[in-house]
Protein backbone atom coordinates (compact mmCIF):
# COMPACT_ATOMS: atom_id res chain seq x y z
CA UNK A 1 0.00 0.00 0.00
CA UNK A 2 1.85 3.05 -1.11
CA UNK A 3 -0.45 5.57 0.19
CA UNK A 4 -0.03 8.91 2.14
CA UNK A 5 -2.19 11.14 4.25
CA UNK A 6 -1.52 14.23 5.77
CA UNK A 7 -2.22 14.48 9.25
CA UNK A 8 -1.80 17.18 12.03
CA UNK A 9 -0.27 16.68 15.22
CA UNK A 10 -2.31 17.26 17.63
CA UNK A 11 -2.82 18.65 21.36
CA UNK A 12 -0.16 16.96 23.55
CA UNK A 13 1.43 15.63 20.94
CA UNK A 14 -1.46 13.34 19.53
CA UNK A 15 -1.78 11.46 15.73
CA UNK A 16 -4.80 10.22 14.87
CA UNK A 17 -4.28 7.81 11.87
CA UNK A 18 -6.64 7.50 9.16
CA UNK A 19 -9.32 5.23 9.13
CA UNK A 20 -8.89 3.90 5.48
CA UNK A 21 -5.13 2.95 6.92
CA UNK A 22 -6.49 1.58 10.25
CA UNK A 23 -9.39 -0.66 8.53
CA UNK A 24 -6.22 -2.24 6.10
CA UNK A 25 -3.92 -2.40 9.52
CA UNK A 26 -6.43 -4.26 11.12
CA UNK A 27 -5.72 -1.65 13.95
CA UNK A 28 -8.97 -1.45 16.26
CA UNK A 29 -9.00 0.23 19.75
CA UNK A 30 -6.70 -1.15 21.89
CA UNK A 31 -4.65 -2.33 19.22
CA UNK A 32 -1.06 -2.69 20.08
CA UNK A 33 1.70 -1.02 17.84
CA UNK A 34 5.28 -0.10 17.78
CA UNK A 35 6.72 2.87 16.79
CA UNK A 36 10.10 3.09 15.74
CA UNK A 37 12.69 5.73 14.23
CA UNK A 38 14.04 5.42 10.83
CA UNK A 39 15.87 8.13 10.02
CA UNK A 40 14.21 11.31 10.58
CA UNK A 41 10.65 9.69 10.39
CA UNK A 42 8.54 6.96 12.17
CA UNK A 43 7.93 3.61 11.59
CA UNK A 44 4.50 2.03 12.71
CA UNK A 45 3.71 -1.57 12.93
CA UNK A 46 1.45 -4.07 14.29
CA UNK A 47 2.69 -5.85 17.48
CA UNK A 48 1.90 -9.33 15.83
CA UNK A 49 3.53 -8.33 12.19
CA UNK A 50 6.97 -7.26 14.64
CA UNK A 51 6.72 -10.67 16.64
CA UNK A 52 6.15 -12.42 13.42
CA UNK A 53 9.21 -10.66 11.48
CA UNK A 54 11.76 -11.79 14.65
CA UNK A 55 10.33 -15.30 14.77
CA UNK A 56 10.78 -16.16 10.89
CA UNK A 57 14.02 -14.39 11.57
CA UNK A 58 15.20 -16.30 14.35
CA UNK A 59 14.10 -19.46 13.36
CA UNK A 60 16.19 -19.14 10.38
CA UNK A 61 19.38 -18.14 12.61
CA UNK A 62 18.58 -21.51 14.83
CA UNK A 63 18.66 -24.21 12.50
CA UNK A 64 19.39 -26.87 14.75
CA UNK A 65 17.46 -28.82 17.35
CA UNK A 66 15.24 -26.77 20.20
CA UNK A 67 16.63 -26.27 23.52
CA UNK A 68 13.57 -28.67 24.43
CA UNK A 69 14.56 -31.12 22.44
CA UNK A 70 18.25 -31.44 23.85
CA UNK A 71 16.92 -31.28 26.78
CA UNK A 72 14.29 -34.07 26.53
CA UNK A 73 17.16 -36.03 25.04
CA UNK A 74 19.20 -35.09 27.91
CA UNK A 75 16.81 -36.75 30.29
CA UNK A 76 16.35 -39.71 28.58
CA UNK A 77 19.91 -40.36 28.81
CA UNK A 78 19.87 -40.20 32.53
CA UNK A 79 17.14 -41.95 32.68
CA UNK A 80 18.68 -44.90 30.36
CA UNK A 81 21.74 -45.07 32.58
CA UNK A 82 19.83 -44.74 36.33
CA UNK A 83 17.98 -47.79 35.10
CA UNK A 84 21.09 -49.93 34.24
CA UNK A 85 22.93 -48.72 37.24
Amino acid sequence: MAHTERVTIGPQGRLVIPAAMRRHLGLEPGSVVLLRLEGDGLKLERQEAALDRLRARYAKAAGGPSVVEELLAERREEAHRDAGA
